[in-house]
């Protein structure tokens, strides 16, 4: 393995949570400045969407919350091999690290996957035992802890079907940026994800989106293409 550039070894939540207008208090026994932090979800912007000029993009909270809901809807031949409830949890926190960290994309070559993944552990343990150690005797934080670590690790049922969600949230996102701004996506870095879904019932969700997609598309002839800024 490499060695750390000198940005990523200069990085820590500590240092960025620093610069917030506000200060978290930190180790005491209530969630309200956990609750402060996420407010950050809410205000920072995917940043994939902004690369074309998509300047008014959901929101790290927007995508969570139509994960969320969409895990409600798995298939019957689905829903009955998975715990739900665990599925809808896992949604609502598979990203909750970037609220600290950011949203980092894969074209963002100067932040390797490494060093964001051990950004985000970072952030996650700063949550689960700075801002929630001592709530609730420190429960709370210790399953947010354990379900980010599930998700990330990416062997369950539960966790690989919230991946493929997290894919598919894309897909749709995709395709309604494309109807509203009249222009396609670059299909390598938006649609490419498609090919890494690894269950067929999400499988068939996303082939329904891409027929919309044509379907769009093959009345208006040659569309351009949104360009990055």
């Amino acid at each position: 393995m490499g060695s750390q550039s000198a940005d990523e070894a200069a990085w820590s939540a500590k240092s960025v949570i620093a610069e917030f207008p506000q200060p978290l208090a930190e180790n005491t026994s209530s969630p309200v400045p956990f609750f402060h932090l996420l407010e950050r979800l809410k205000t920072t912007k995917r940043e994939g969407w902004r690369r074309f000029n998509i300047t008014h993009g959901e929101s790290i909270s927007d995508h969570m919350y139509r994960m969320a809901i969409m895990t409600m809807l798995a298939p019957p031949s689905l829903a009955r091999k998975l715990n739900i409830p665990h599925c809808t949890k896992m949604a609502l926190i598979h990203d909750m690290a970037e609220s600290v960290v950011g949203d980092i994309t894969p074209v963002d070559t100067h932040v390797t996957k490494a060093e964001k993944a051990r950004r985000e552990a970072e952030v996650m343990q700063y949550i689960s035992k700075s801002l929630l150690g001592g709530v609730y005797g420190g429960s709370a934080g210790e399953t947010l802890q354990s379900v980010f670590q599930e998700y990330e690790d990416n062997e369950t049922l539960e966790a690989k079907f919230v991946h493929d969600i997290d894919k598919m949230e894309l897909l749709l996102q995709t395709i309604e940026y494309e109807r509203t701004h009249r222009g396609k996506l670059q299909l390598t870095e938006f649609y490419g994800v498609m090919k890494r879904i690894q269950l067929p019932e999400v499988k068939e969700w996303a082939e329904a989106v891409m027929k919309e997609r044509e379907a769009f598309w093959a009345d208006k002839g040659g569309a351009p293409l949104l360009r990055q800024s």
